[in-house]
């Protein structure tokens, strides 16, 4: 299972960015999807997952603002952010999970993309 995420970039305060993982595996639809972040000097934070069946889970810190959403045909899932602020500034990760429990650590994790950086200014 490989994952190539894209879509990261530089924004002001208060825009968006979506962001996209391409996965390559013939049984996408079998993997729950996350998304995960890390900024410099910082623990790895879960920032949202999306379960085999489209249940969506979201952290704190993110909830209201940012959107994930799968698309099976395409073996694509996104993360749309809205409304961005600084902090948002980080290494953004997609990763795939074969389990049906909700993660919100990123050991439960099997298969990771590369990241993308968004960077977010005031």
């Amino acid at each position: 299972v490989q994952l190539q995420a894209s879509g990261g970039g530089s924004v002001q305060a208060g825009g968006s960015l979506r962001l996209s993982c391409a996965v390559s595996t013939g049984s996408f639809r079998s993997y729950a999807m996350g998304w995960f972040r890390q900024a410099p000097g910082k623990e790895r934070e879960f920032v949202s997952r999306i379960s085999q069946g489209g249940a969506t889970y979201y952290g704190d810190s993110v909830k209201g603002r940012f959107t994930i959403s799968r698309d099976n045909a395409e073996n694509v899932v996104y993360l749309q952010m809205d409304s961005l602020l600084p902090e948002d500034t980080a290494l953004y990760f997609c990763a795939a999970d074969s389990g049906f429990n909700i993660r919100r650590d990123s050991s439960g994790y099997a298969y990771w993309g590369q990241g993308t950086q968004v960077t977010v200014s005031s």
